[in-house]
């Protein structure tokens, strides 16, 4: 494959609008990535995600605009899932799983009674490079814009609520917004990102630059930066792959993704858990 193979696909929009997507998208899944790992959360952003699969469903069958209406509903599944935890009749993992299947089942149930509403199925489960239209880059640039404000202007009370909330809201930072914050924050992040990674793989683009990132520093801050160079980095080379290779786009974005883990792994990259020394180092 020459040169020119290699640039070919650039002459069409839609290719290059999913390119763009793609590096902003896996960048970003990387920075929020990194306060969904360390607060061992990894299982909400799958959960999310099937979850908003049903808020589309319901947005296309009532009327309503599909992101609005998928992002409404992925923040009430968020707060709902936070509510039940709080009041602690079940725990958070039984309350991710009980909620977000739930919704997951009625949107395949309404897609199934409904299928001419809304977009194709399988491209929301498992991503579409020609569905990326220039309003996605906008939508993905938007939220990036959101999340990076957010973890900037609460860097410090995100940081002590991710290690010790218990001292966090004894020294008077408000935990309950800051999480309420971040679940708006990740439901954003996962709705911006559905049409290229699909439902079924947006967990996996969020865990996998931050747990690479993980092993290879202990420091905080260094981990947030290494986490969303790898997530753009896998989102640019996955895109370009699945074209020329004909593979889904978020499968093969989350597979590059992998590799990274793989040389870190094998390179004697190792997870450092004391969240007391990264946290130190701040």
């Amino acid at each position: 494959m020459n040169w020119t193979d290699l640039t070919a696909p650039y002459a069409f929009e839609f290719f290059r609008n999913g390119v763009i997507v793609a590096t902003m998208a896996g960048a970003l899944c990387g920075l929020v990535g990194c306060y969904v790992v360390l607060r061992n959360m990894s299982y909400i952003g799958h959960g999310l995600s099937h979850a908003i699969f049903g808020g589309y469903a319901v947005a296309a069958l009532i009327g309503v605009n599909l992101f609005l209406g998928a992002g409404l509903w992925g923040v009430i599944t968020a707060l709902t899932i936070g509510a039940i935890v709080r009041r602690r009749p079940i725990g958070s993992d039984a309350a991710i799983g009980l909620v977000t299947t739930a919704s997951f089942a009625l949107g395949i149930a309404l897609v199934a009674r409904y299928p001419n509403n809304g977009r194709n199925a399988d491209a929301l489960l498992f991503g579409n490079i020609l569905g990326v239209k220039a309003s996605d880059v906008w939508i993905v640039a938007a939220v990036s814009v959101v999340a990076v404000a957010f973890i900037v202007l609460a860097y410090r009370p995100l940081l002590f609520t991710t290690f010790d909330e218990e001292v966090a809201k004894a020294t008077g930072v408000r935990t309950t917004l800051i999480d309420t914050l971040l679940m708006v924050i990740l439901s954003a992040t996962v709705l911006a990102t559905m049409n290229v990674m699909g439902v079924t793989l947006i967990a996996a683009t969020l865990v996998v630059p931050a747990v690479v990132a993980r092993m290879l520093t202990d420091s905080f801050a260094k981990m947030l930066g290494i986490a969303t160079v790898l997530g753009a980095i896998s989102g640019f080379v996955g895109m370009n792959l699945s074209y020329h290779h004909d593979l889904p786009s978020g499968s093969t974005i989350v597979l590059v993704g992998t590799s990274f883990f793989v040389v870190a792994f094998l390179g004697g990259g190792r997870l450092r858990r004391r969240a007391g020394t990264v946290a130190h180092a701040h």
